[in-house]
């Protein structure tokens, strides 16, 4: 069935692009990936591009939606305040061993719709606390790592409900290979090319300096403080490790580390967020010295709540993002229902973990250097979208100046 509907010439080419680009897979290097069990096809692709490449061993942990669904259906009430513990353990210590990370993305973004709200939240509690050792050497981008994603069955008939089963996923398997650029001759290239667009909008905005961002637009009149001795980043990064990597493909965005404590105003969601198989919508939130004093939502407010009484960090931002709505993924009209791609299309802002490497000077930095410098700390991290073509950005000096950044949606 899938050789049919997705084409295998270009599976082929975004996985030897994950490894090679977006990973920088190193010789003796080991690789840790996680994907749905439905994903088979690319992670065997992924293997041998990745044992071409020299990798040490290639450690794949499948995931697979009936599975989760039966916990919800059938698991003991105490069991959603448990998480595997052990396995984050492990895969913290692979991180220490410069192992690589590689994530597929392909579930259904709807699964838990049905499921209780209150079970979700505290699954999603347990789990964050369990995985926040592992996730912090993510963030503070210790190895390299990369997200992709597999056209699932089920996520192709959210993203195409109208059409039959098949055509459904041919066509997300398309919309995911244009938008990571894998249907260029040369994706390589093409991603070299693009990662040049992308630096020097990093460099403009690292020169300007700004000391806040003005957020303009329908619901939404928003001052977000930028952490001190930020650093604007995107495309091709360095990680501590000094390997060069593209952690999104695709990716559209550049980014960096607001401060925690200097947001203030009110912001709409311009699109809806698909968060551990919930889907919330048209979210509304005030901030007030940094943190949301006020949210709502007009689907899925009470995982919304949950999210946000995480920890203490996570109604603070830990970042802040900029994409144009000419964006091939917002153009291309389609709601993903996926974060890696429908934060691609817009300007967004993230709830919780602040990603530490997103400062100007030395590496390794203290968590608390990075605190004295505004970064946030939380057990999540979760981004959503704020940005249209109906948005205005200005950058703000620290004299109060202000300088066009976006315009109707694009950069100024």
């Amino acid at each position: 069935m899938t050789q049919q509907i997705i084409d295998e010439d270009k599976i082929d080419k975004l996985a030897k692009l994950a490894v090679n680009t977006g990973l920088g897979l190193q010789p003796g290097q080991d690789l840790l990936l996680t994907a749905p069990i439905e994903a088979l096809p690319l992670v065997r692709r992924v293997a041998v591009h990745a044992y071409k490449a020299g990798a040490g061993l290639v450690t794949p942990l499948f995931s697979d939606g009936e599975l989760t669904l039966a916990r919800y259906k059938y698991g003991n009430n105490d069991s959603f305040d448990k998480a595997t513990n052990w396995l984050y353990d492990g895969i913290g210590k692979a991180f220490d061993n410069n192992t690589a990370r590689m994530a597929i993305a392909g579930d259904d973004p709807m699964l838990l719709a049905n499921q209780d709200p209150e079970k979700i939240g505290r699954a999603n509690k347990a789990n964050s606390i369990a995985y926040k050792p592992a996730r912090e050497r993510i963030t503070q981008f210790n190895i390299n790592w990369n997200i992709i994603a597999w056209p699932g069955l089920d996520w192709a008939k959210r993203v195409f409900p109208d059409l039959p089963s098949s055509e459904a996923q041919s066509r997300l398997a398309n919309a995911i290979f244009d938008a990571s650029r894998v249907s260029a001759n040369d994706p390589v290239e093409d991603w070299q090319r693009h990662n040049q667009v992308l630096r020097k909008k990093c460099e403009w905005l690292n020169a300007k300096n700004f000391s806040a961002l003005h957020f303009v637009g329908p619901g939404t009149d928003l001052m977000v403080g930028l952490a001190d001795e930020h650093e604007w980043m995107g495309g091709a990064s360095v990680a501590q490790n000094g390997i060069t990597c593209n952690p999104n493909i695709p990716s559209e965005e550049v980014f960096t580390t607001p401060h925690a404590f200097k947001v203030d105003g009110w912001v709409s969601s311009t699109k809806p967020l698909s968060h551990q198989g919930s889907l919330i919508d048209k979210i509304y939130v005030k901030f007030e010295d940094g943190r949301i004093v006020n949210a709502k939502s007009e689907k899925g407010e009470e995982v919304l709540l949950k999210i946000l009484d995480s920890d203490d960090g996570a109604r603070r931002l830990g970042e802040v993002a900029l994409v144009p709505d000419s964006s091939p993924i917002s153009q291309s009209g389609l709601l993903f229902y996926n974060t890696l791609f429908d934060e691609n299309a817009a300007c967004h802002i993230a709830l919780g973990q602040c990603y530490s490497k997103c400062f100007k000077g030395e590496e390794n930095l203290s968590k608390t250097e990075i605190s004295r410098r505004g970064g946030n700390s939380s057990m999540i991290h979760i981004d959503w979208m704020i940005g249209s073509k109906d948005i205005d950005i200005d950058g703000v000096q620290s004299d109060g100046s202000q300088t066009a950044v976006f315009r109707k949606g694009e950069w100024a």
